[in-house]
């Protein structure tokens, strides 16, 4: 079976669930699309699955990097394509998993950071894409590169932020022209839901988090060195606990923060799905009728 299923979508639509039931099915293992779930130590605030579920069904790319580490949409699509082969060369089946848009697209748009032919190529090619899809898409990419770089420049400050992402891709060795998903048979599904229930398990996840121990979570990564402007302390349902630690916040603001800016990243998603050609926008019950359909075919 040469055959990928990818499976995107908004948080707290049932991904990583409707992954494992898939990977329990068809002899699968999964491969994370998640920015955070890279980082070791980052487990509740990233809804990793529990080691259990791991050790059960194999994933992959969870726990590479140290919090103090960056990591980027290249290093992604080439770890995610060397595990692919990996998983396929077993006579498994690869599920790609996550809700990092970004590296979905890089995946399925053929996104290529590092080898462009000229700097006005790269520069006329980013000038088209702001004009598109927005300064903040554009910048995404750059912070997707060098988050250090790319919190010194505003989003409309478009020439200055495409001048650091040619510097970045120009310095950075050369990627392969070739697609991550070249000879494979996939599916690509990216899982929506009615807006108000989406917000309504976004809270009780939150909750959730903070039952299991969220807020000892974070605290321990600060007393093992994590700062505030570390890469993964800007993931969502870590930084908003800096400011707690420095008293600037009380603990129900500090909750408050994380949902609604939890509410916020999943309207920025559905905006950026939207942006993903190949990739089919569908209920989380039609996404597993659409998967299991092309893998009994």
């Amino acid at each position: 079976m040469n055959k990928l299923i990818i499976i995107a979508g908004l948080t707290c639509t049932g991904k990583s669930e409707l992954a494992i039931e898939i990977a329990k099915q068809y002899n699968g293992e999964i491969i994370s699309a998640d920015s955070v779930q890279i980082y070791k130590g980052l487990d509740i605030g990233s809804a990793k699955v529990d080691k259990a579920t791991q050790k059960e069904i194999k994933h992959h790319l969870i726990d590479i990097r140290n919090f103090n580490e960056n990591y980027n949409v290249n290093e992604f699509v080439a770890d995610c394509k060397q595990k692919i082969a990996d998983i396929l060369s077993r006579g498994k089946l690869p599920i790609i998993v996550g809700g990092t848009g970004l590296y979905i697209k890089a995946l399925l748009s053929n996104y290529n950071f590092g080898d462009s032919e000229t700097d006005t190529s790269l520069r006329e090619h980013y000038s088209n894409l702001a004009a598109k899809q927005g300064n903040e898409h554009v910048w995404q990419i750059l912070n997707s590169l060098n988050p250090e770089k790319a919190k010194t420049v505003h989003p409309n400050n478009l020439k200055r932020v495409i001048r650091y992402i040619e510097i970045e891709s120009l310095g950075a060795s050369k990627q392969t022209t070739s697609s991550a998903l070249e000879g494979l048979n996939y599916l690509a599904v990216g899982i929506v839901d009615d807006r108000a229930a989406v917000y309504e398990r976004i809270n009780s996840r939150v909750d959730k988090m903070l039952a299991s121990g969220l807020e000892k979570e974070v605290k321990g990564l600060i007393e093992k060195g994590a700062r505030r402007e570390m890469q993964s302390m800007n993931s969502i349902g870590y930084k908003e606990w800096f400011d707690y630690f420095d008293k600037k916040h009380d603990p129900n603001r500090t909750i408050e923060l994380i949902k609604q800016h939890t509410r916020n990243y999943c309207k920025r998603q559905l905006t950026f799905l939207k942006t993903i050609e190949g990739l089919e926008l569908c209920t989380k019950q039609d996404a597993e009728t659409k998967i299991k359909e092309f893998l009994n075919d």
